[in-house]
Order: structure tokens, then C-alpha cells, then sequence
């Protein structure tokens, strides 16, 4: 038997993987793991919680203007964006040393630098410019943003990364794509006081989403004051003597901005990794490919998370990093399930969704029941502030079962885990109808909706 340094190394120290080196080293495994960059990854460092954290900071313009209307005077209110990334990192790199300790608390040993496969088996720690031997090797690199490198200009924009760390707050912006990244971006600089355009070459921004919630809140986001042009993209940026850029687009308007920020999709980290070199093979985006039980082309090497190109979400990266122990290292063979994830846009409103929308159902199903309400929230009635809220449950006429359910809102990402409780369960319709409501609160609406706004029968809506 082969004699190895580790039973286990992992590649990259976000979410996934230090999950995995984690649980892992918890077994009484030997267990290593190697961060080039900061542990915590994409989501931790410079993604989901440096989002919510900046989304939280761009609602209080919104929270001052509603206090009038219950009783409150606030005086005049100044924001300072140094402040907000200064606590924004202190927070994060609190999160980081957490997630190392957690690893090394659990018996690992963490290495910050670059690893690179020699082999199935062999791995260079390029900051010690050492190699050690593993017997299991797992990839859990994840992504970057597309860089657009075929656009003229390019290289004067920002992405996702260094939004987080301007050195000023710009004055005006211009954001390239309409998925949640580029969505949630638009609404905090717009909640911070920055003129923002969102331009996208699709018919309406969130693809994927249910088409009644990507409406409504293209609308809501117009009202709030945020230019959005569908069906149009950038043909080139040029930068201006006096440094502001002017970005072109297709139909022929020239945007001037202090920043252009590209947020057209990812692109998963797989180069100069070595992976050739140990015979894993890639897909044709770059992807590592995979199995059903994330093992890659080589036995003893597996892959998780956003490297993969399956469901780039974190939760479902670390989902499937508790799978891989389970059947790497526990003899419990496990699949990831990547089927009724629930996901949330944090935009304003932010949108909370799991299951289908009404167009995948419509083409899934011959005979389907659309549960539609659209109402102005209880917070909004004495702000006076004339936004509605939208909640929708897609239901199988024949087996009543909720296929699934949307809501645009308020806390709406809140409402979509207990739903992805509710969807992953199986429940009914009936369910949900038997389900007794807490009053007064928007979410009752998801069990009192008891006539169905419409059918959509062979893929035509009854009128």
C-alpha cells in the first residue's frame, strides 16, 4: 500500500473546501489545504458577504425617507464610503481567520500559497517550493468574473472584485449585464447616491428568474431613479483626458461614467493548476468535469463548487463538499442534489425563488395552477412609499403538488428557506392551504391564496 504525506489536500480555501478539510480532519483523516489568495474565498472575500454587507448600507437612504411617515424626525444624513470599506474589511478578515482556525482547530494543517498538481498524487506548495504526496486530492478553486477580453477596452473597467474597494465612491457608473451580480450592484450604488445605468443585452434582466418578478422589478427600479437598457451592450470603453470613461454602445449612445463595471458571468479557475499534467479533464468552458459523485476523470481526484460549472451558489458548494466526505472518506456513497435549490436576488426588493418558474412548468407540465398576489406591503402603507410586493406559487393541477414558489419583497430571501423546506418535502397545495396563517405579516399570503389567479393548460394561459 502507498505510503502518502496526506490523505487529503485541498485546493482552494473557499466555502467547499474548507468544508471539506474541515469535516475531514474532524475524522481523525490527515488532512491539508492550500489558499493562494484569503481563506473564506469568493463568497467570503469578495462576494456574497461584502454584498449583503454594502446592500445593508445602501437601503438606509430608503429606511430615513420612510421614518416620517411613523413619527420619526431624521436629520440630514451624510454617508462616507472610506467608513463602510474599512468595517467591511475588518469584518471579512475577522471571517477569514475564522475559517483557517476552524480547519487547524480540526487537526489540518492550512498553507497559504499557490498549489500546483505534478500528478494524480503529487503536489507543489509553491511558496515553500516544496512537494507532498496526497492520497486524495481535491480541486475547490472556484471562479472570477469574465473578463470580456474580446471588448474593446476592457481593460479600463472594474468587476465584482474591486467593487468592493474603490478608493472613491464614483459619481456616476455604468454596469454591463443583468444577472443578480450586475442587479444587486445597480441597486447599492444607486442606494448610496451613485447615478447608475444597468445595460443588458438580453429582453429583461434575471434570466431564469419568473418572468413576473424580473418584470416587476425592472419596473421598481426604473421608478427608484435606475436607467436600465435591455437589448443593447457596450461595443468599446474609451477612457477620457480628463479619466472618466465613456462606454459605447450597439445602438449608438455613449454613456460617460467614472466607472464601468463588467458583470457578464464566470469563469472557472482551472489554469496553470496542473490539471493536464494529472489527466483531468476540462470542459469546454474551462470546467472541471465531474461525476455524479464530484470525481473527476481521475480516481483519487474530485472537484466541488464553482470550478465545476454545476450550480454556482455557495451553499450548494458546501453541500456538495459534505457529500464528497461522505463518500470519500465515511464508505457512504453520496450524490449532490442539485435539484430545488432556493436562491435570493438581494435588490430592492429583493427576490426569494425556488422551483419553477411559470414558463418551465407551462412546458413541463400539460395543466398548471398560477396562485398570483400582488399587494403593497404593511411597512410601506404609513412611508407612504407606493412599492408592491409579489407572491406566486406554481401548482400541478393533477397532483397538487407546488412545483414553485416566488416572492418579490421585502425579507423575501428569509421566505425562500422555509420554502425550499416546504418544496423539497413534497407538500401540496393542500398543504399550504391547511397550513394556519400568522397575521399580520406579507407571507400569510403563500397560505391564503385559496383560487387560483389562472391555469395555464398545454402551455396556454386560460383567460
Amino acid at each position: 500500500m502507498a505510503s502518502y504525506d496526506y490523505d487529503l489536500f485541498v485546493i482552494g480555501g473557499g466555502s467547499g473546501g474548507v468544508r471539506a478539510a474541515r469535516v475531514t480532519a474532524g475524522l481523525g483523516k490527515r488532512v491539508a489545504i492550500a489558499e493562494e489568495f484569503r481563506y473564506g474565498g469568493t463568497c467570503v472575500i469578495r462576494g456574497c458577504v461584502p454584498k449583503k454587507l454594502y446592500v445593508y448600507a445602501s437601503q438606509f437612504p430608503e429606511h430615513f425617507a420612510d421614518a416620517a411617515g411613523y413619527g420619526w424626525t431624521v436629520p440630514e444624513a451624510s454617508f462616507d464610503w472610506r467608513t463602510l470599506v474599512a468595517n467591511k474589511e475588518r469584518e471579512i478578515s475577522r471571517l477569514e481567520g475564522l475559517y483557517q482556525h476552524g480547519v487547524e482547530k480540526a487537526g489540518g494543517e492550512a498553507f497559504h500559497s499557490r498549489a500546483v498538481l505534478l500528478d494524480a498524487h503529487t503536489v507543489r506548495i509553491e511558496a515553500e517550493n516544496r512537494t507532498v504526496t496526497a492520497d486524495q486530492i481535491l480541486i475547490a478553486t472556484g471562479g472570477r468574473p469574465n473578463p470580456h477580453a474580446a471588448l474593446p477596452g476592457h481593460e479600463h473597467c472594474i468587476f465584482s472584485n474591486e467593487a468592493f474597494d474603490l478608493r472613491e465612491l464614483p459619481k456616476a457608473i455604468v454596469i454591463a449585464g443583468g444577472g443578480y451580480i450586475a442587479v444587486e450592484f445597480a441597486n447599492i450604488f444607486h442606494g448610496l447616491g451613485v447615478e447608475t445605468t444597468l445595460v443588458y443585452r438580453g429582453k429583461e434582466i434575471l434570466q431564469r428568474f419568473d418572468m413576473d418578478l424580473r418584470r416587476m422589478l425592472h419596473d421598481t427600479m426604473a421608478k427608484k431613479g435606475i436607467r436600465i437598457l435591455c437589448h443593447e451592450h457596450f461595443t468599446s470603453i474609451d477612457k477620457r483626458p480628463d479619466g472618466r470613461l465613456d462606454a459605447h454602445l450597439f445602438g449608438g449612445e455613449v454613456v460617460t461614467a467614472d466607472q464601468v463595471m463588467l458583470a457578464i458571468g464566470r469563469i472557472p479557475n482551472t489554469e496553470n493548476l496542473g490539471l493536464e499534467a494529472a489527466g483531468v479533464e476540462l470542459g469546454k468552458l474551462g470546467e472541471i468535469v465531474v461525476d455524479k459523485f464530484s470525481r473527476t476523470t481521475v480516481k483519487n481526484i474530485w472537484a466541488i463548487g464553482d470550478v465545476t460549472n454545476r450550480v454556482q451558489l455557495t451553499p450548494v458548494a458546501i453541500h456538495e463538499a459534505m457529500c464528497f466526505v461522505d463518500t470519500a472518506f465515511r464508505d457512504k456513497p453520496t450524490r449532490p442534489d442539485h435539484k430545488t435549490v432556493p436562491t435570493a436576488v438581494f435588490s430592492q426588493p429583493e427576490i426569494g425563488t425556488v422551483g419553477l418558474s411559470e414558463d418551465e412548468a407551462s412546458t413541463r407540465f400539460d395543466d398548471i395552477e398560477v396562485y398570483r398576489a400582488a399587494f403593497r406591503p404593511m411597512r410601506n402603507t404609513l412611508a407612504g412609499r407606493d412599492e408592491k410586493m409579489l407572491v406566486k406559487l406554481i401548482v400541478d393541477t393533477d397532483t397538487r403538488l407546488v412545483l414553485g414558489a416566488h416572492v418579490l419583497g421585502p425579507d423575501a430571501g428569509e421566505m425562500a428557506q422555509l420554502l425550499g423546506i416546504s418544496l423539497k418535502a413534497g407538500l401540496t397545495k393542500d398543504d399550504f392551504d391547511n397550513t394556519m396563517a400568522v397575521h399580520p405579516t406579507a407571507a400569510e399570503e403563500l397560505v391564503t391564496m385559496y383560487t387560483p389567479s389562472y391555469r395555464v393548460r398545454n402551455g396556454a394561459r386560460d383567460i
